[in-house]
């Protein structure tokens, strides 16, 4: 039977447990990627019964993206009354999946739907339907193979030293981890976010698998680039306040930059159990009044205090925390980042200070040297004229195209092998 709906576009289920408009983070990746690959695809999006109110009110808004089709599945209440916010989402997550399967199973069948997508969450571990994974399996972007080096956890509390040794184990014992392989081998087309996922799948598998990032730019064509002409910088930082996402490096490197620059301040956005950690590490470095948490913003004033700052500040430790980076592009915005092997790939020096990730010492010392040079005006203008530029060249729109063709590829690959010769 034909997998094609009668205007000829492919139809895809995808398997989107954070998939919402309006929020950022996974689940607004989660969100844009759908949008985007909804342009070239009829499609089914399996995502959380919570997600269901936002996203009725954007499809009764946008009446003309008829061809998407929303499912929703959440436990019972009483089966998840444990589960709030991200505590024991890994837990949920993968019972989710497994109830969701046989949603995943009736409704390809019911539709005659060649070709299952799993997006989120792109955990490489975690669970994918078993279904899914029968048919034209397109899985990712995925990551979580990635682990910190211990120069860096040992400065962490026991929680996360123990949360990072477990992740650690997991990514040291990857190859050998029989659900991974499974699913590895199932796959028509692995898309990973880093270098060190790539490098683990690479081990299972000569099967089709690339480096594809999960975010891009939302380039705003009437977006008004601007430059603050105050001798006063303002950084800012954003992410969930987790040890991995190195807000504390962020802080260290700044202390040094106020020290010569006393015209400087530092915003941090996010909340999460490390905020009495940093709350602690600014108050014995005596920087109460010129670093700032905000705690957890809506995006109506992310986008405000990050139109109002001059660098984003990203030391995150691992692939995470992407949006925020390809955010200050679209903004114009200077950039100081690790290099973590995924999203760092995209950022040059006409835009960005992209730091290798070496030692604590070293990676410290030089946020301070990016972030000192950035406090000048004329470089930062530079900076953020070419970063829109390329935004442009990177768009949501342009990376919904290369979703559209490595998507097209994987499935008439998989037709060619699978179909019956005469």
């Amino acid at each position: 039977m034909n997998n094609l709906c009668p205007d000829n576009k492919l139809k895809v289920f995808v398997s989107a447990y954070a998939c919402e408009p309006g929020l950022g983070s996974e689940i607004g990746v989660g969100w844009h990627w759908v949008i985007e690959m909804a342009k070239y695809f009829e499609l089914w999006v399996m995502t959380r019964e919570s997600n269901r109110q936002r996203i009725e009110t954007w499809m009764k808004e946008h009446p003309q993206d008829n061809n998407i089709h929303f499912l929703y599945y959440d436990l019972p209440k009483w089966a998840r009354f444990w589960k709030k916010g991200l505590r024991g989402v890994r837990t949920y997550y993968n019972i989710w999946q497994i109830m969701t399967n046989k949603i995943v199973e009736r409704t390809m069948k019911q539709e005659n739907i060649q070709v299952f997508h799993h997006l989120t969450y792109g955990n490489a571990i975690w669970r994918v339907s078993k279904y899914g994974q029968q048919q034209c399996f397109i899985w990712g972007p995925i990551g979580g193979l990635e682990s910190i080096p211990k120069d860096f956890t040992k400065h962490y509390s026991w929680k996360w030293k123990l949360i990072e040794a477990i992740r650690r184990m997991m990514a040291n014992t990857a190859k050998w981890n029989i659900g991974l392989r499974k699913k590895v081998q199932n796959a028509d087309l692995i898309l990973c976010k880093t270098k060190e996922t790539l490098k683990i799948i690479s081990f299972f598998s000569n099967k089709n698998k690339i480096l594809f990032t999960d975010v891009a730019p939302e380039y705003k064509k009437n977006y008004t680039f601007a430059i603050s002409p105050s001798h006063h910088t303002r950084f800012i930082s954003v992410g969930r306040l987790d040890a991995w996402r190195g807000f504390d490096l962020v802080i260290e490197a700044f202390e040094k930059v106020h020290e010569q620059n006393e015209n400087t301040t530092l915003c941090i956005l996010g909340e999460g159990s490390e905020r009495n950690q940093l709350e602690k590490i600014i108050a014995q470095k005596k920087l109460c009044d010129c670093v700032t948490l905000k705690g957890e913003v809506t995006i109506d004033i992310y986008q405000q205090l990050m139109e109002e700052s001059d660098v984003v500040v990203n030391a995150s430790l691992k692939e995470g925390s992407v949006t925020v980076a390809f955010d200050a592009m679209a903004m114009g915005k200077p950039i100081v980042c690790i290099d973590t092997g995924g999203y760092s790939r995209y950022f040059d020096d006409s835009f960005a200070v992209v730091i290798e990730l070496t030692n604590r010492r070293e990676v410290i010392d030089k946020l301070k040297t990016g972030m000192l040079m950035l406090t000048k005006t004329e470089l930062r203008k530079d900076f953020g004229e070419n970063a829109m530029s390329v935004a442009k060249q990177l768009s949501w729109e342009k990376h919904g195209a290369d979703i559209r063709d490595v998507i097209t590829k994987a499935y008439e690959d998989w037709n060619d092998r699978t179909k019956v010769k005469p």
